[in-house]
């Protein structure tokens, strides 16, 4: 299935993009003078391959699971955390809830490898590859097979979404812990250093975040033979919300819909999906740049500017849920603003 996947993601056409910018240049306004927003809204066009594009349905999809890496104390919050968090999403008192019903999006929580089946837990979407990541200082987080399990899992969810009318999809997290694993897979797929990479996540002091940079350094010497491409590095010191974070990105690419990233975590997904095919990128619309610093460099390194830049580091899909409203009004821009011919005005005069 990944095969296949990987096979059917194209870049976005150039003489689309071409042809929603002379769009955009005939509106009433400088040429350009709307900025990020006519770029948002000309590749919004040429991944829909629509002329005005609809709309569309918009989702969050959170996926949620344990790292057992948190035994190591790299994390201020235990692991049980996941779980309560998971039933406040659930409940709709969370602020990825708030942030989503201001974006008009509805919102899907997978547990794709939480460490508890917890039974009370209504409305969850049970996906289940493994009951907790591994501790990667100790063996891996997961074997392939669970690895390419996890990517399928945010596949389908995207194939889901797609074919209930969701047009924009994002990507959210939960998992105590999951920085150190996010930060492991960047260091090696970026590359750069851990020290790099790593920050405090949900507010360790300078004494903890010197543990936890030597942690993930270890683990990552520790597992170096066994990395030798995207899927096995996260099967080695990855997580598999990052991985169904991964195939989310995938399969939404592979259906043409407008795929928005969250923050660091969901970044690390993404980056591994990118590695897996380069042309996922013309669908990844990253959100905000996060007050992680690894994400700073991931952004430097890869070339890519962010929709916004506000020091969140909650994760959830906050930032994009966000950043969902500002792509839903470049589009309107595209759709709603008149043109200089509609308003008898000559370009220039």
């Amino acid at each position: 299935m990944l095969a296949q996947v990987l096979e059917e993601i194209r870049p976005v056409s150039d003489e689309w993009i071409n042809k929603a910018r002379g769009h955009l240049d005939s509106l009433t306004k400088p040429r350009g003078s709307l900025g990020a927003l006519e770029d948002i809204a000309a590749r919004v066009v040429a991944i829909r391959e629509e002329d005005p594009p609809a709309m569309g349905e918009k989702c969050v999809v959170i996926f949620a699971g344990d790292h057992d890496v948190v035994s190591e104390g790299i994390s201020a919050y235990p692991q049980e955390v996941t779980g309560l968090m998971v039933q406040n999403f659930l409940n709709g008192g969370a602020a990825i809830n708030v942030l989503a019903r201001c974006a008009g999006a509805r919102v899907s929580v997978i547990d794709i490898g939480m460490k508890h089946d917890i039974p009370e837990l209504k409305g969850l979407i049970r996906k289940n590859v493994k009951r907790a990541a591994g501790n990667i200082l100790r063996g891996p987080a997961m074997s392939r097979e669970e690895a390419e399990a996890a990517i399928r899992v945010g596949m389908e969810a995207a194939f889901s979404a797609s074919a209930d009318g969701v047009a924009m999809i994002a990507s959210g997290d939960m998992g105590i812990g999951n920085t150190t694993p996010s930060s492991a897979v960047m260091s090696v797929l970026l590359p750069a250093g851990a020290a790099h990479v790593t920050g405090t996540g949900t507010g360790i002091d300078a004494k903890g975040l010197s543990h936890k940079i030597k942690v993930i350094e270890e683990a990552v010497q520790r597992h170096r033979e066994e990395m030798k491409d995207p899927v096995s590095t996260m099967a080695a010191v990855g997580g598999l919300e990052i991985a169904g974070i991964c195939g989310l990105c995938l399969g939404g690419a592979a259906r043409r819909m407008v795929v928005v990233v969250d923050g660091f975590i969901s970044s690390a997904g993404a980056l591994a999906a990118m590695r897996l095919n380069p042309a996922v990128k013309d669908y990844l619309f990253f959100s905000h740049r996060s007050f992680e610093k690894g994400h700073r460099i991931f952004f430097e390194k890869e070339g890519i500017r962010p929709i916004l830049d506000l020091d969140l580091r909650l994760g959830e899909g906050t930032g994009a849920a966000l950043a969902m409203q500002i792509i839903e009004n470049a589009l309107m821009i595209y759709r709603d603003m008149a043109t200089f011919q509609e308003v008898g005005i000559t370009p220039g005069a």
